[in-house]
């Protein structure tokens, strides 16, 4: 690992400690008294626009659930990956799966299929480009709740703590500040999902309403069917993937979407 992958064990402990789901939504402890991790696959195979952040991305998430002993992961890094790992037979041997700045079309065998299998009780997060993959896929885009539109200039944000008590979220106080490059979506989605993190102003990005008062979305959760999906807009920085109120936000989101 590069300089900026070598965490200080204090910087982990922060990142990991208390990101357990809520107390009634974990599932059945075994003889041990500890549930096994469940098995989480990383998709983070791009046909467009690919993040130089994946790279640091995914070992954070991988020493995430080795520390917190919640999952394990499994790297669905290719085209041959997702023809491999996310098939109906497959997905029979996985608890969830995260979309880690995937862009495009993926290439999934049966995508229906996939859709079916979250809401069959299974977690789904999506970080940041999520919202950028599937546009030509009406049902992935109504799973995750939104949909990528545009992004200007990287940006400061003061971020409303909508969801308080929420795992992902309730380490970070009333409100989060925080510089990343701040998507904006296509709808207003309140009312559609639960609000985690929103925006009462624009964004000082160079775009149309710049800095102008508003209610744009930014981290939510919703259920689709018995599936729990948890997604948030940020992570596009590298140096974000450093920051362990940053990591605790993802993998707190990711741990609520698999009941852990």
């Amino acid at each position: 690992m590069g300089a900026r992958l070598r965490w200080t064990v204090l910087a982990w402990l922060a990142a990991v400690a208390g990101c357990g789901a809520d107390a009634d939504s974990g599932p059945p402890a075994g003889p041990s008294g500890m549930a096994a991790p469940a098995r989480l696959i990383v998709v983070s195979h791009t046909t467009g626009f690919r993040h130089s952040s994946i790279d640091v991305a995914g070992p954070v998430l991988a020493q995430a659930g080795r520390d917190s002993g919640a999952f394990t992961t499994i790297a669905c890094a290719t085209a041959a990956d997702v023809a491999r790992l996310l098939t109906r037979e497959a997905l029979a041997n996985a608890d969830g799966v995260v979309f880690l700045h995937t862009t495009g079309n993926l290439g999934i065998p049966d995508l229906p299929a996939f859709l079916d299998w979250i809401a069959a009780g299974h977690g789904f997060a999506g970080i940041h480009s999520a919202a950028d993959t599937y546009h030509d896929a009406p049902a992935y885009l109504a799973m995750l709740g939104n949909e990528f539109e545009t992004h200007g200039a990287q940006a400061e944000v003061d971020a409303v703590v909508e969801a308080t008590a929420h795992p992902a979220v309730a380490h970070l106080g009333a409100r989060y500040r925080v510089f990343d490059e701040i998507y904006r979506f296509v709808r207003n989605n309140r009312g559609d999902v639960t609000p985690l993190l929103t925006l009462d102003r624009y964004p000082d990005d160079g775009l149309a309403r710049a800095g102008a008062p508003g209610d744009l979305p930014l981290a939510w959760t919703r259920q689709h069917g018995s599936g729990r999906v948890f997604y948030t807009a940020l992570g596009h920085r590298e140096e974000l993937w450093q920051d362990p109120t940053y990591v605790r936000h993802v993998v707190n989101g990711i741990r609520w979407a698999l009941g852990r």
